[in-house]
């Protein structure tokens, strides 16, 4: 049994000694050495608790990004190595949430009672008064994905003075975003058991597609042939890059561990039917916006279909405003095809910002 133990603490040993080596490599493939860089990760008081902020570009002089990640409680810092070409361009600032990776290591469960969507807006703008005072700049860009574009648009409304321009992708714009991919998932069931010829799974989900309304009793059906089916996710995150999220550097096995914990926690106080992306539909704020308006959307995203968000911001009323596709992206596009998306960004949204 000792000779057994030795064996599993030697290979266990050697799993992180090779971790730590492909980090050290990695650190260096990522670092920044430029006269005008910026390379910055800290915690930062916001909103009464302590706030993880990342920092980097080439130059300071470039316009601020801040990325106001999804999930909800989902760091985009170990997938975001794909986004080395956008700090040539943009300082790029990834902030985890309230509830979210490092912050949420830092303060734990007692964050609950503060899980709200109004706390978290005034938190998002609590960071960006940080943010041009610590960088020097009068506004920034903000963007927005997912459950952070719900967040995002709501800061780009109540405080447009701080922000250049606003960019939502995988854009929620309430309830109807997620029955129209309930929609698409019962579809998607509906086709899988034609395909293997299961007579009972189309007898079950026949009904809701002829209604798909998001019930406890349709969600329990799709979830039972979901996995008798063994439905694939929608979208798959497939970051590109030139690091893999295990060995991305400064990112600790506790850093995963709270990675983990953040998203169960921020899940349950921020998604489902009470949650404020149910609850709260983008109508609600109006469709007047003063700053020029982004949707940056892929065509083939399941999580988050692009057609409620298109509905709205057709509506939407602004300085300027464009609203992009991305040919068989899915809901992760800034991060599968970074270099598509930058190309958006600076052709669409760099003009609007400023130096």
């Amino acid at each position: 049994m000792l000779g057994a133990a030795g064996i599993v603490v030697a290979v266990v040993a050697g799993g992180l000694g090779f971790r730590a080596y492909r980090q050290h490599l990695a650190a260096e493939t990522l670092a920044i050495h430029s006269p005008l860089g910026v390379q910055e990760g800290r915690f930062v008081d916001i909103g009464g608790i302590k706030q993880w902020v990342q920092i980097r570009g080439e130059d300071r002089d470039n316009p601020v990004l801040l990325f106001v990640h999804g999930g909800p409680g989902g760091t985009t810092l170990p997938i975001s190595s794909g986004w080395r070409p956008w700090e040539k361009h943009f300082t790029v600032v990834q902030w985890d949430q309230r509830g979210t990776g490092r912050t949420y290591g830092a303060a734990g469960e007692t964050l609950a009672p503060t899980m709200t969507l109004e706390r978290m807006i005034q938190d998002g703008v609590e960071l960006t008064e940080y943010l041009r005072t610590h960088l020097h700049k009068d506004r920034i860009v903000l963007v927005g994905h997912s459950w952070g574009s719900f967040l995002g648009i709501h800061m780009a409304k109540q405080r447009p003075d701080l922000f250049y321009a606003y960019v939502g992708t995988g854009q929620v714009v309430g309830r109807t975003t997620f029955e129209k991919a309930f929609e698409l998932t019962i579809a998607r069931l509906q086709a899988r058991a034609a395909s293997v010829g299961n007579s009972e799974a189309l007898a079950e989900l026949a009904p809701i597609a002829a209604r798909p309304t998001i019930t406890p009793e349709n969600r329990l059906i799709a979830e039972k042939w979901s996995s008798a089916l063994a439905q694939p996710p929608a979208d798959r995150l497939q970051p590109a890059g030139p690091i893999p999220p295990r060995f991305m550097p400064d990112f600790s096995l506790l850093d995963w561990y709270n990675w983990r914990k953040g998203v169960a926690f921020s899940t349950k106080y921020l998604t489902g039917r009470d949650g404020p992306m149910f609850r709260h539909d983008m109508a609600s704020i109006g469709f007047e916006f003063s700053i020029p308006m982004f949707f940056i959307e892929g065509d083939a995203d399941g999580v988050t279909p692009g057609g409620p968000a298109e509905q709205y911001f057709n509506q939407i009323r602004a300085p300027h405003k464009e609203f992009v596709w991305i040919r068989g992206g899915d809901h992760f596009v800034p991060f599968n095809r970074p270099d598509e998306f930058l190309a958006e960004l600076m052709s669409r949204v760099r003009p609007f910002a400023g130096n």
